[in-house]
């Protein structure tokens, strides 16, 4: 299914609401979040549209390559590995959010950058949904 023409008002909408989840945020984090939460819904689609746009923003091979395993490696920041957590914590969302992992991640982003980051992972995970739902393939459009 080409869900972009069969349901483009919906395309449309989950459009906007991906570029104002993405407002303020660093695009090498964004790129990270995007990439971790893509593979856990096993998205192959999502998963090489933004290891692509990683590598534009400036995202070293190495850290992509780590990604799934980000806890056991030494490349990623306080922040970043924050970010991360929440990613797998909305992600996964039948545990629910434990409150430490959202307590450590209020305490590297502010409370307008944690909503956008809450927002920016949530879209991710509707655009997996989606993608993996109408069996996008890497390659296509």
């Amino acid at each position: 299914m080409n869900f972009t023409t069969v349901a483009s008002k919906v395309f449309k909408a989950v459009l906007a609401l991906d570029a104002a989840a993405r407002e303020g945020i660093d695009p090498v984090l964004l790129e990270l979040v995007q990439i971790r939460a893509s593979q856990i819904n096993r998205c192959a689609y999502c998963i090489d549209y933004h290891t692509s746009d990683a590598r534009k923003a400036g995202e070293t091979e190495e850290r992509i390559y780590q990604l799934s395993a980000w806890e056991e490696s030494s490349l990623y920041t306080a922040q970043e590995r924050a970010a991360l957590a929440l990613t797998e914590a909305v992600t996964r969302l039948p545990g629910g959010v434990p409150d430490e992992v959202y307590d450590e991640a209020a305490q590297h982003f502010d409370e307008k950058e944690l909503a956008q980051l809450i927002a920016l992972i949530f879209t991710v995970n509707a655009w997996n949904r989606m993608n993996v739902t109408t069996r996008k393939t890497p390659g296509t459009e």
